[in-house]
């Protein structure tokens, strides 16, 4: 079970990161089966949130203002991610905001070039990013703001596994149709793996109020992140999935940083 776990852990980390992981072939760097790894990514997620955690934590240690602290900790993600879902982001802020119609929307997303709606929501989920990350360091001192980010990365994370889940693919060849739809019981999994080390972490850390608050906060931008996608391109992208992710995480932290920090 254990050696099970770090199998899928690792191909988690290898599609949702750059961290140099070693592999026994070229096989491991292919889209990896998200019904087996499903349970794993938030796990996956977590272990990002740490290496963000640890950056924060180091960096007010050695005296450096939280400011400075919260953009090198996004820095720090941003690096050890490849920028993975803030280029999903940007292209769904492009495709969605720009499109005249589904299939236009869909050729604006595959561009990669970057446009006034992708610019705009990049610099403003960094901008939010690092405000809230900031705020809580300031509020509730760097560990427990590091905690926060941990849980947070592990939420939004199932964010994105869970609208791949709800919504069929959009196209039948992008990122988000080649590594499949899980099935609903590896959806499930990880949901429930997400809401364990939500509740461990920030009951601990912050009490119920903001363990609530971190659960309901991607679960909302699941919903409406489900419904634009449904509505506007008739499906899921990988894009999407990763904008998700980046807009879960932002929500994630302004909740607890509402209900806990202080």
């Amino acid at each position: 079970m254990a050696r099970t776990l770090g199998q899928d852990l690792a191909a988690a980390l290898r599609f949702y990161s750059r961290l140099p992981l070693p592999a026994r072939d070229d096989t491991a760097f292919a889209p990896p089966d998200i019904n087996r790894i499903a349970y794993a990514i938030p796990v996956a997620g977590a272990v990002l949130g740490l290496i963000g955690a640890l950056a924060l934590i180091l960096a007010m240690a050695v005296k450096l203002p939280a400011f400075l602290a919260a953009v090198l900790t996004v820095a720090v993600l941003a690096l050890a991610t490849g920028c993975f879902h803030e280029d999903g982001l940007a292209d769904t802020a492009d495709g969605l905001g720009g499109g005249r119609d589904r299939a236009h929307k869909l050729t604006i997303m595959r561009d990669s070039r970057i446009g006034t709606y992708g610019g705009t929501a990049l610099l403003l989920g960094l901008l939010l990013r690092i405000g809230a990350l900031e705020a809580l360091a300031l509020s509730v001192g760097p560990l427990r703001a590091g905690l926060a980010l941990i849980a947070g990365e592990a939420a939004s994370r199932a964010a994105g596994v869970l609208l791949i889940a709800a919504l069929p693919p959009a196209r039948t060849d992008g990122a988000g149709a080649s590594v499949g739809r899980p099935s609903e019981a590896a959806a499930m999994s990880c949901a429930l793996v997400a809401a364990l080390i939500v509740c461990v972490l920030m009951v601990a850390a912050f009490g119920i109020g903001a363990a609530f608050a971190g659960l309901i906060g991607p679960v909302l931008v699941l919903l409406v992140m489900m419904r634009l996608s449904s509505r506007l391109i008739g499906g899921q992208t990988g894009d999407v999935a990763g904008a998700t992710q980046q807009v879960a995480v932002i929500v994630f932290l302004l909740g607890v940083l509402i209900f806990g920090g202080r």
